[in-house]
Formats: structure tokens, C-alpha cells, sequence
């Protein structure tokens, strides 16, 4: 039952990133595809944020990426989700192939109701599921995009605000978020 895992955050958030064009179309039109099939049952689409554009993270010599955060209601465990995530990825062309590669969509779950997953501690019993995502904190373009969406959410193990994270965001990680002409913005 969802209910206990709720810590106390009650949210559900999906970072969604595209930078290749794909069978859903170009990543804004497939950005915009996967809040649509986040919006589908056995899901529902709580709120979209703004998509925006991002440099790469990790591997630097690929397109920028449109970004996002949905924040979503479901009725799905941790790892059910994470399984019907990786089917809509799959629906739009996605194809594992290099960790911080170029992909037609990339769905993560950032936090699912503040609760607290650790692979080293056999707390998961997916290889790839940690929660809180492990990296959310230090990425740019996942943190304005929960700012706007759940300005009251706190990160699950640092208790702090995104914009609190943010505003102690190195300048030189997390990526840099960029507006529509490829310029950086506050």
C-alpha cells in the first residue's frame, strides 16, 4: 500500500529529459508526450512544470536537453512505477545504450513521498532504484523546475527546499539551465 511509504513529503516527482529527436517528435513535443502518458492510469498528472533547456550532464558532446518535473498520484510501489516509467520511455524510442548518453526520453523518479531507498543497504530491490535520486540535489535543471512546482517540498535526506538547494548550487555543477537562445539563465 503507497501509504506506508509516506514520510510526511506526500509527492510523487518525475524529472523528465529529452535532447534527440524521436518518435514522439522533437524532445519539447516529446516532453509534452510524457506528461500527456503521465496523466494515463495508472498515473495522474498532479502538476507540469515549465520545460527548459539544460546542458548535458556527464557526457558534454550531445545536444541540449529539454527538462522538466511532473509531480504525479499513483497507486504503484516504488518499483512498479519505475517499470511503467521504462515502458514510456520505450514508447517514445528510448534505447539504454551509454550512461549520460543522448536519449529520446529519460524519466526518473526524483522522490516518491519522501521515502528513503539505499541499494548498499538492500533496501532496494531494484539495482537501479535509490530514493531520493541520488544526484537531484546538484543538478540545476531539476531543482528550478520543483521550485515552481512544489516550492514547499523538501529533499527527503537534506531537508532543505529546492530553492534553498539551489541557491547553494556550485555554479560550475548541476548543469546549467538555459533559456530559449541558448543563454544562461539566474
Amino acid at each position: 500500500m503507497v501509504a506506508a511509504y509516506t514520510n510526511g513529503s506526500g509527492m510523487i516527482l518525475i524529472g523528465l529529459g529529452s535532447n534527440v529527436t524521436g518518435p514522439w517528435g522533437t524532445p519539447r513535443q516529446t516532453l509534452e508526450r510524457a506528461f500527456a502518458a503521465l496523466g494515463e492510469p495508472p498515473l495522474g498528472l498532479v502538476a507540469a512544470s515549465a520545460i527548459i533547456a539544460s546542458e548535458p550532464w556527464g557526457n558534454k558532446d550531445q545536444p541540449v536537453y529539454a527538462n522538466a518535473v511532473a509531480r504525479i498520484r499513483t497507486r504503484l510501489q516504488p518499483v512498479e512505477l519505475l517499470s511503467h516509467l521504462r515502458q514510456i520511455e520505450r514508447e517514445a524510442g528510448r534505447q539504454r545504450r551509454e550512461r549520460w548518453g543522448a536519449r529520446t526520453l529519460d524519466l526518473d523518479i526524483l522522490d516518491y513521498n519522501g521515502l528513503k531507498l539505499n541499494k548498499t543497504a538492500g533496501q532496494s530491490t531494484d539495482a537501479n532504484l535509490v530514493l531520493p535520486h541520488p544526484s537531484m540535489h546538484e543538478r540545476a535543471f531539476v531543482l528550478k523546475p520543483i521550485a515552481g512546482i512544489a516550492p514547499r517540498w523538501r529533499h527527503p535526506v537534506l531537508g532543505k527546499t529546492a530553492k534553498q538547494l539551489l541557491a547553494g548550487l556550485d555554479t560550475g555543477k548541476g548543469g546549467k539551465v538555459l533559456n530559449g537562445n541558448g543563454k544562461e539563465t539566474a
